[in-house]
């Protein structure tokens, strides 16, 4: 017996006309998304470099590295950008080099500058990957990420973000396969945050090291410092020969671009326990802790204080 056919009333077929017609509006990349400029630091490894600021109307949120990695059969984006506008730019910018299919958004951390642009692939249907702590940390900080970038950038531009759930975690590690490309997933303990995620192409040797490593901007102590410090200790070991930072140039040799990084957190680490063991107070700390680092840092006056205040908390109970 045929199947029967089901019929709608037109008022019906117009009212889902007018919820598919909304939700492709909310999908659909602005007709007037330029492609990010983007770099290829290795064969088929394509980076864009934020730019070393905050994020306002001006930059969009454009300011931490994003980009993505072109296998055989696929696409995986490492990072999506700090905005819906600089996600469906990025797509842009991969449009540009490849039709494959975008299989993957890898999310290196939850912070906002590097995965508010994951709505502008929802149309890709993706699989989401990052770390198992990350949706927890999401759920905590969600609602604030989404008040501050409206405030911030105002709320023509706040419309469409949305925070997008992982579909896909790591606990320890994970391969993904684009096809003649391996990437190497790997989910770190406690150090820039607690759900620290690395990308390291086995081909091409470069290691998407998410904000485990600043360069050039303030570095932000969002979990612990000694953790941090340890991780760096473990990436040492990991077999890159380049290394795409969170924030600094498009990549850098691995693993001395971390020289300045470690100095600067082992020096925190120093002078906070200096104070501590002399009996000093908090505020002592931040006004003297590692301010001959200031000329090295963009952006050291916003980012040191709060680093100093949460190493100050961290290693009072050692």
């Amino acid at each position: 017996m045929a199947a029967a056919a089901t019929f709608l009333r037109p008022s019906t077929r117009a009212a889902l006309a007018g919820v598919w017609l909304s939700v492709w509006l909310l999908w659909a990349a602005p007709a007037t998304a330029d492609p990010l400029p983007v770099f290829e630091v290795a064969p088929g490894v394509f980076v864009h470099a934020g730019r070393h600021e905050e994020t306002d109307a001006a930059n969009a949120g454009d300011i931490a590295n994003c980009g993505f990695v072109v296998g055989d059969d696929a696409v995986a984006v490492i990072d999506s950008g700090g905005s819906p506008i600089v996600g469906h730019r990025l797509r842009e910018a991969i449009r540009v080099h490849t039709d494959l299919p975008i299989r993957y958004i890898v999310n290196t951390h939850m912070h906002p500058d590097h995965i508010l642009g994951n709505v502008a692939f929802l149309p890709d249907r993706p699989d989401f990957v990052a770390h198992g702590n990350l949706q927890a940390a999401l759920a905590a900080r969600g609602d604030h990420y989404r008040q501050a970038f409206d405030a911030a950038v105002g709320s023509t531009a706040a419309a469409e973000v949305r925070i997008i759930p992982p579909t896909l975690v790591v606990s320890d590690r994970l391969e993904l396969n684009l096809g003649g490309r391996v990437l190497d997933l790997v989910a770190w303990p406690v150090a820039h945050t607690d759900n620290d995620l690395t990308v390291l192409d086995r081909q091409t040797k470069t290691l998407w090291a998410g904000d485990l490593l600043f360069m050039e901007r303030a570095p932000a102590i969002d979990g612990s410092v000694l953790g941090w410090l340890r991780t760096l200790d473990a990436l040492a070991a990991e077999p890159a020969a380049r290394v795409v930072p969170g924030h600094g140039p498009p990549s850098a040799p691995w693993p001395d671009a971390a020289g300045d990084l470690r100095r600067y957190l082992s020096r925190v680490v120093e002078g906070v326990r200096k104070v501590q063991a002399a009996h000093g107070t908090i505020q002592r700390a931040v006004e003297t802790v590692a301010a001959d680092e200031a000329p090295r840092w963009r952006l050291f006056e916003s980012y040191n204080p709060r680093n100093v205040t949460a190493a100050f908390a961290e290693l009072e109970w050692e």
